[in-house]
């Protein structure tokens, strides 16, 4: 059976941008006889909040949605990130990097458009060197990646061409205090978890190739399957955020509003007709991947007035 997650990573409260994500992932995999796993991604230590993971939890119940299995939390067992971590230095492809953050700032330059850095380099060893990785202090893990292009199909952006090695460099892959990255976690826990369906936002369309190669490199199981959702934006453009005003779900839900209006805004902007009132269950329903629309949502006052309308409540 096919397996998706739905990974809210506990850094703040859950806003409109991330109900559309997981409502989509929800709603594709009810359609489609997905099992669902719920998985905490709490390893960004200094950004996790207290408390975010439990309300992140409870926000997505009380949208609708349900889970076959968890929720399970990254930070709880480490082992299967430093098992990996000591395969990966064992092969010759991960080398300690003494770098600081400064010094990586003042020797790289962000990509083209992008506030990407991509790292120099500077402790690249000449050839790949087998070491035994240990977590230190004074030390991140890197890893060597050559320059070659990953590959891929995504159900909504369609084929995907990056080359890891131009646009990021030798990218992290454990911090200085020993901490697996994003990129590891997720692709070890994709892996042993099982899951072959990933449904998450645009904004990490150019983790997929990072992820594939670290993939490859530890012989885990085959690509799964993508789709990258376009993202939800404000006014100026930029990812939904602070900036754009209060946005989480929870501050709608304080004021009344009832989930089935939340998600009803969230089906408008995803190629269905908009209504007052759906609840998630209709959404999985009537929700159509092949409809979603392909260009970004912009959130405006007049849906931050819509939500808050007279009749939100009734």
């Amino acid at each position: 059976m096919p397996i998706t997650r739905l990974a809210p990573s506990p850094t703040g409260a859950l806003h409109l941008g991330n109900a559309r994500t997981f409502l989509v992932n929800w709603a594709m995999a009810r359609q489609q006889g997905w099992r669902v796993l719920l998985r905490i991604e709490d390893l960004d230590g200094p950004r996790i909040k207290a408390d975010a993971a439990a309300d992140a939890i409870d926000t997505l119940r009380w949208l609708g949605m349900d889970w076959d299995e968890g929720p399970s939390y990254q930070s709880r067992d480490p082992a299967p990130y430093h098992a990996a971590l000591t395969r990966l230095a064992a092969q010759g492809a991960i080398y300690p990097c003494r770098c600081t953050r400064s010094e990586v700032l003042a020797a790289s330059a962000p990509n083209e458009g992008d506030a990407e850095l991509r790292y120099s380099g500077a402790c690249r060893p000449a050839g790949p060197t087998p070491l035994e990785f240990v977590a230190d202090p004074r030390v991140a893990w890197r890893v060597r990646t050559e320059d070659r292009t990953e590959v891929f199909d995504d159900g909504c952006v369609g084929r995907v061409s990056e080359n890891p090695h131009r646009t990021v460099g030798d990218f992290l892959v454990a911090t200085k205090a020993g901490v697996p990255s994003y990129q590891l976690a997720v692709a070890v826990d994709d892996a042993r978890q099982g899951v072959d369906r990933i449904v998450r936002g645009v904004d990490l369309l150019s983790s997929t190739p990072r992820q594939s190669l670290l993939r490859g490199l530890l012989g885990l199981a085959p690509e799964p399957a993508h789709w990258h959702l376009p993202l939800v934006v404000g006014p100026d453009g930029r990812r939904l955020a602070k900036r754009h005003g209060d946005t989480r779900v929870g501050y709608y839900r304080g004021l009344g509003v009832p989930p089935e209006r939340i998600v009803a805004l969230v089906a408008s902007w995803s190629g269905l007709p908009k209504q007052p009132r759906l609840s998630a269950a209709q959404f999985a329903q009537r929700f159509d991947i092949a409809r979603l629309p392909p260009e970004r949502v912009v959130f405006q006052e007049e849906h931050d007035a819509w939500l808050k309308a007279a009749d939100a409540g009734s």
